[in-house]
């Protein structure tokens, strides 16, 4: 059986894949990837399940190996990926020999996963190889450590596709919680009017936002029941900076909840680099539930979205959306002016 040896990890390297469902009444969220698009990407690139587990690389860097032949894909932050010191290309799928050598670092912030044809055969507990930091499950990834690599049945490579734009901020569609209505319409317009980046203080719980001016408290904060709250959900803490919960979040709290994320924009908070814009736009509950039907609609056709990275014009359906020609010449351009 074919094994990763991870030669070199940085801090924030775990495995990761679809997280572990039915064990909130236990205390216990979600977790799994900060990123669940990258791994529907990812496994349409192998054309394979997308729970399957991948390494996920939190802005650090990871040098590993492969014993036998394996096809990788490459999803999420971009990095600087080398295999035998020749550059690969990113959101994209590759084949390495038997010993190949994986370098990969120079992120310029977010999440970034390599995928391996057939998945990583980590330990299973509570029906996931997710690591869940904050419940004590599984750790973070380090040099010297081996991985098996499941059966894969696939054998195609050298795929790529467009990525849905999301490492650049922008805006966060929101629906209201319970307790929206205890921040004054004031506060709320300001809100949704104010940007922020993300702060520093941020992982796999949670990402604190910070924003000039003065921040978004409630006279109701000290009075809340800790209840049920979700990934998505916007904590409003006692200094009224706001806190988005991640997946890997606690699953009650006492803090106001001002909004919650759509999950189909999570990805784009978790991928903002460093200083880019976010900003928040209120919607209301039935347009929340079209957009994430429709977006579950085009994850689950992503497989047909991807393309061979060199590509035959006898099979570009759109090959004449394309400028094949930037100018004309009389086609002696070059002799006249040597002459």
């Amino acid at each position: 059986m074919a094994e990763i040896i991870l030669h070199r990890t940085g801090p924030g390297v775990t495995l990761q894949d679809m997280g572990r469902k039915g064990y909130l009444a236990q205390g216990l969220s979600r977790g799994g990837a900060a990123d669940i698009l990258a791994l529907a990407e990812g496994a349409a690139l192998l054309q394979q399940d997308a729970d399957l587990a991948a390494i996920e690389i939190a802005g650090s860097f990871v040098s590993l190996e492969v014993t036998a032949p394996a096809r990788i894909a490459l999803t999420g932050a971009p990095m600087r990926a080398l295999c035998d010191g020749a550059a690969l290309a990113w959101h994209a799928s590759h084949a390495l020999p038997a010993g190949a050598q994986l370098e990969l670092s120079g992120s310029a912030g977010g999440y970034s996963y390599v995928h391996f044809g057939g998945g990583i055969e980590g330990d299973d507990m509570l029906g996931s190889r997710s690591a869940h930091l904050a419940a004590g499950i599984g750790q973070m990834l380090e040099g010297g450590g081996k991985f098996p690599i499941g059966a894969d049945r696939g054998s195609r490579v050298g795929m790529t596709f467009a990525p849905l734009p999301r490492f650049d901020g922008g805006v966060l569609r929101l629906v209201e919680t319970p307790q929206t209505h205890l921040f004054g319409q004031d506060v709320l317009e300001r809100f949704t009017a104010t940007p922020f980046s993300k702060d520093a203080r941020g992982n796999r719980m949670g990402q604190r936002l910070v924003s000039e001016g003065a921040g978004f408290e409630t006279a109701a904060g000290l009075t809340i029941l800790s209840e049920s709250i979700v990934p998505g959900d916007i904590q409003v803490t006692g200094d009224g900076a706001p806190f988005v919960l991640l997946s890997e979040c606690q699953t009650t709290g006492g803090y106001p909840r001002i909004g919650t994320v759509l999950p189909c924009d999570l990805p784009r908070l978790v991928q903002a680099r460093a200083g880019a814009e976010l900003r928040f736009c209120f919607i209301p509950l039935d347009e929340a539930v079209a957009l994430e039907r429709a977006e579950a609609k085009r994850r689950a056709g992503l497989r047909s979205a991807a393309y061979p990275m060199i590509r035959d014009p006898h099979d570009m359906a759109d090959l004449l959306a394309y400028q094949l020609i930037s100018g004309v010449t009389r086609g002696d351009d070059l002799e006249r002016s040597a002459s």
